[in-house]
C-alpha cells in the first residue's frame, strides 16, 4: 500500500546544511508507484525522516503484460521524478552522492529498459539503478535486521521475512543475525492480477485461481527454504501494512504488529470479492493500490500456512529504509555483510563436496595478502571481500571433473548465487576463480569480454593475489600460517617463520605465480623469516 505523502510545514525543510547533517534522498521506481523518502542523516549515522511522496504509475501493467514501456508510460515517469528533481533541489539535494534513485523489477525485466533509463537520465539527470535480486534481498536485511534482533520471540527461531511486492516475492531465512537463504521468486501481486486478466479469466474465477497459482509458488517455496521449528514469519510490503492497520488499530508503524492467520485469511477474502471500485471507495485507496491488495494479502496467508504458523509479524521497514541506512553507514561492505557472504561462499562450497580446510585456509591467506599490498593492488574494500568469496569457491568445480576445474568452477559459480551479491559481483568471482590456475586472462575468454577496462584490472589483480595464495597452502597442510610482505630488489619478498623449507611452495609459485608479475611488475620470492634470537 503507498505511503501518503506528508505535511511538512517549511520550518522543517533545512535552509542550509550544517557540518554534522546532510539532507539525501531515496527513490524507489516500483510497479505501480515511484515513492521518494527525504531524510536527514546526521554525523553519527542515524537518520531522520522528513518527508515521503509516491506516485501511481503503470510500470508493471506494460512489463508484466506487454513485456516492454510504453512511451505514455515513460513520460508519466519523467514528469513524477521532474516534480520529485524540483523539491529535491528546494532540500538543498543537488549533488549526485545525495541522492540514490532504484528501480526493480518492472524497470529490470523491460525489453526497452535501456531506452527508458536513457530517457529519464536525459530529462532529469536522476540515474536510475535497474538493481537485481541479490541487492534487494541485501538493502531489505539490512532494515529489517535491526528490528528482528530486538523481538525477543524472533532473535531465538529462524524467521522467514518475505515481501510480497508488484513484481515478485523476496524471501529470506534468517537466523541469530545470519542469513541461511535468499530468493526472490516471480510471484508479484501486480504480475498475478495482470497475468489472469491478460488471459480474460472469468471474475468469479479470478480469486481461486489466484489461490491456485499462489500454492504452487509457496510448495516450490517449502521444498527450497531449509527451515527447521520454531519459525516465525516477518512480512513486510505496504498492502500488509495496511491489514495491519485495519486488523490492530492501535498499531503504531514503529514496532512489530502481530496478525492473526486466519483473521488474515478472512479480511483477503473479503478484499478478494469486492470490486476494485468498492475497495477505493470504502477505503480510500488508489486504484493500484486497490489492484495489489487482494493477491498481495493472499499470498502472506498461504506463506504463513505453507511453513504451518497461525499468526505472522508485520514490519513497517521498506526497501527506501534499507538505502537510507546504506546511505548513512560510513562503509556499506561492512564487517556483518562480510560475514553474510562468506557463510553463503561456504554452504556453496559444501553443496559441491570442496575440500574446506584447504578452501576456508586459502582465502584466509588472500585476505591476508589483500591487506598488506593495499598499497600496490589500491581496489576498493569491496574487491577484498569477492576476493574471500572467489578463493573459498575456487575449487568447486573439481565435483565436475578434476581436469579443468577452475573453468568448470567458474560456471558453477555464474550459475549460482551468494547473498547480496549481485550479477556483475557474481561475474567478478566467477573469473577470479576462473583464473586462480591455467593461463592469464585473455580478451576473447567468456565472460572477461563482457568487463570494461576497470573490472579487467581488477580481475587480474585478485586472480594474482588468489595464485600466490594457493601457492601457498600448495601443500595443502595449512602450515603457513602467517607471513609479512616487503619489497626488495625489484621482488615482492614473502617471509615466512616457523616453516624450515619452502621449496614446494616456491615451485608452485615458479609455475603459476606469472599472472601477479605481469599485472604488478614484480615476481614473488618466498623467504624463511628470521627465527628470534634465543632468550639468554
Amino acid at each position: 500500500m503507498s505511503d501518503r505523502t506528508a505535511s511538512v510545514h517549511e520550518s522543517h525543510r533545512p535552509t542550509q546544511a550544517s557540518s554534522t547533517t546532510r539532507p539525501v534522498a531515496v527513490v524507489d521506481v516500483g510497479s505501480s508507484s515511484i515513492r521518494m523518502a527525504i531524510a536527514e542523516i546526521s554525523g553519527d549515522g542515524s537518520v531522520r525522516p522528513l518527508e515521503t511522496l509516491t506516485r501511481d504509475v503503470d510500470l508493471g501493467r506494460d512489463t508484466f503484460t506487454r513485456g516492454r514501456i510504453r512511451r505514455a508510460t515513460t513520460e508519466g515517469c519523467v514528469e513524477v521524478l521532474r516534480s520529485y528533481r524540483q523539491l529535491l533541489t528546494e532540500y538543498g539535494i543537488t549533488r549526485p552522492d545525495q541522492v540514490r534513485v532504484v528501480a526493480t523489477s518492472a524497470v529490470r525485466e523491460a525489453t526497452n529498459r535501456l531506452s527508458f533509463l536513457d530517457r529519464v537520465f536525459v530529462a532529469t539527470g536522476l540515474e536510475i539503478e535497474a538493481i537485481d535480486e541479490a541487492e534487494v534481498n541485501r538493502v531489505t536485511y539490512l532494515g529489517v535486521q535491526p528490528l528482528i534482533e530486538h523481538e525477543e520471540s524472533l532473535s531465538a527461531a529462524q524467521s522467514i521475512v518475505t515481501e510480497v511486492g508488484g513484481g515478485s516475492t523476496e524471501i529470506l531465512l534468517v537466523h541469530q543475525g545470519n542469513v541461511i537463504y535468499s530468493q526472490t521468486y516471480k510471484l508479484g501481486s501486480q504480475r498475478l492480477r495482470e497475468s489472469l486478466q491478460a488471459f480474460q479469466a472469468p471474475q468469479g474465477s479470478v480469486p481461486e485461481l489466484m489461490r491456485s497459482q499462489v500454492r504452487r509458488t509457496m510448495d516450490l517455496v517449502r521444498r527450497n527454504v531449509p527451515w527447521e521449528t520454531p519459525i516465525e514469519v516477518v512480512a513486510l510490503g505496504g498492502d500488509i501494512r495496511f491489514a495491519a492497520s485495519q486488523l490492530v488499530p492501535d498499531w503504531t508503524p514503529d514496532k512489530l504488529a502481530c496478525l492473526d492467520v486466519e483473521q488474515l485469511a478472512a479480511f483477503s477474502d473479503s478484499i478478494l470479492e469486492r470490486s476494485i471500485d468498492d475497495l477505493v471507495g470504502e477505503y480510500h485507496i488508489s486504484y493500484p493500490d486497490a489492484g495489489t491488495l487482494g493477491p498481495a494479502l493472499l499470498s502472506y496467508v498461504e506463506l504463513a500456512r505453507t511453513f504451518d504458523r497461525d499468526r505472522l509479524f508485520v514490519c513497517s521497514v521498506n526497501l527506501r529504509d534499507g538505502l537510507l541506512m546504506e546511505m548513512a553507514a560510513s562503509d556499506t561492505w561492512n564487517e556483518d555483510f562480510a560475514r553474510q557472504v562468506t557463510r553463503s561462499a561456504l554452504d556453496l562450497g559444501r553443496r559441491y563436496q570442496f575440500d574446506e580446510p584447504h578452501a576456508v585456509h586459502v582465502a584466509d591467506l588472500a585476505r591476508r595478502l589483500f591487506e598488506q599490498l593495499t598499497d600496490e593492488h589500491q581496489l576498493e574494500p569491496r574487491h577484498g571481500m569477492l576476493l574471500h568469496a572467489s578463493a573459498l569457491l575456487h575449487e568447486i568445480g573439481a565435483i565436475v571433473s578434476a581436469s579443468n576445474l577452475h573453468k568448470h568452477s567458474m560456471y558453477l559459480i555464474r550459475s549460482s548465487d551468494l547473498f547480496g551479491l549481485t550479477r556483475d559481483d557474481m561475474l567478478l568471482v566467477a573469473l577470479v576463480a576462473r583464473y586462480h590456475r591455467g593461463a592469464s586472462p585473455k580478451p576473447t575468454h567468456r565472460g572477461y569480454v563482457q568487463l570494461d577496462r576497470e573490472q579487467r584490472i581488477a580481475v587480474a589483480k585478485l586472480a594474482g593475489l588468489l595464485r600466490v595464495a594457493t601457492a601457498l597452502d600448495e601443500s595443502r597442510s595449512q602450515r603457513v600460517t602467517d607471513f609479512t610482505c616487503h619489497k626488495a630488489e625489484g621482488k615482492l619478498v614473502i617471509s615466512v617463520p616457523g616453516v624450515e623449507d619452502l621449496s614446494l611452495e616456491q615451485l608452485a609459485l615458479n609455475r603459476n605465480g606469472l599472472l601477479f608479475e605481469q599485472i604488478f611488475g614484480t615476481p614473488v620470492l618466498l623467504r624463511q623469516a628470521n627465527p628470534p634470537e634465543p632468550v639468554r
